[in-house]
């Protein structure tokens, strides 16, 4: 079994022994990490991304607690994580200060282990759920698969690494044959199961870890292949169609049936004068060349 990961903290101090102090509190639940200043926090915070950051707001140098938080909300790696201050100031404008700047949470010192423990676990349960629902959202709940918004958000990364590296970007999409008429026939629940057919086969089929698959509404679906040229894009869209055509559909009553689908791919080197809009619509296109042909086919174009 794998096992799971453990969220993580990034200390701020430039008091050895508050870090050792800080690191034995909060070890024995959190994967920690540590820097003296300002300059060096800043780094590992981009580095380590760690899930909640514990700031000294006193430390030597140019970059007090004020000046690192403020760099750290104005980076996008960083901007999201929660920070908690640490401070021996007693001054309510200091405190008014660091919630304007965007910490989350304030320990004072000398701090106590119970406290310590008490508002890290609260900063790392808001943001475990914050990320439960964000992981939700993006994906499709009837068949397991990222959503069309997923789907959207990868593509468009692919497609800048693709012209950044001057290589292939292949597309195919997907239409479940007649699927008004299955669901005509069987009904909506058979439907869902013919849809969550088609989910499995994909996923299965894309057998590349940089492969990506999607639902991309109704009976339609996705899929997007970096580095892929058109011949390797139609040998994996072969595939899945025919795992597809070979699966089978098992009924409540027993009995079986099958459905087909029919898929349009393109494949296209982005450049600067590249549009997604261009690259989707002629696969699109593609897949409506299928459908005229007489569907359960592939059919795939290089533009």
């Amino acid at each position: 079994m794998d096992e799971v990961k453990k969220n993580s903290v990034l200390i701020v101090d430039d008091d050895n022994s508050n870090i050792m102090a800080l690191t034995h509190i909060l070890s024995p639940d959190y994967t920690v990490y540590a820097a003296k200043n300002g300059h060096n926090a800043i780094l590992a915070a981009e580095k380590h991304l760690p899930d909640v950051i514990l700031l000294d707001i006193i430390m030597p140098g140019e970059m007090d607690g004020f000046t690192v938080i403020k760099a750290l909300k104005n980076t996008e790696k960083t901007y999201g994580i929660p920070v908690i201050y640490i401070t021996d100031l007693s001054n309510p404008s200091d405190e008014e200060k660091g919630l304007s700047l965007g910490a989350s949470d304030y320990i004072a010192k000398p701090f106590s282990p119970a406290v310590v423990i008490l508002r890290v676990k609260n900063q790392m349960k808001m943001i475990n759920q914050m990320r439960t629902i964000e992981q939700l959202s993006m994906m499709d709940q009837l068949t397991n698969l990222p959503n069309r918004r997923n789907f959207d958000n990868r593509l468009s990364k692919e497609w800048d690494r693709a012209r950044r590296d001057q290589k292939p970007l292949s597309i195919l999409i997907m239409d479940v044959d007649k699927f008004k008429n299955y669901n005509d026939t069987y009904g909506h629940q058979q439907g869902d199961a013919a849809l969550q057919l088609v989910a499995k086969t994909l996923t299965q089929s894309l057998r590349r870890p940089t492969d990506f698959g999607s639902r991309w509404g109704g009976e339609e679906f996705v899929a997007l292949l970096p580095n892929t040229d058109l011949a390797g894009a139609l040998s994996i869209a072969e595939d899945i169609r025919r795992n597809v055509e070979n699966g089978e559909i098992l009924h409540t009553n027993g009995s079986k049936s099958k459905i087909t689908i029919s898929i349009g791919a393109n494949t296209h080197t982005p450049s600067r004068d590249s549009s997604l809009e261009d690259f989707i619509s002629k696969a699109d296109k593609a897949l409506y060349q299928t459908k005229q042909d007489g569907r359960n086919r592939v059919h795939g174009v290089e533009s």
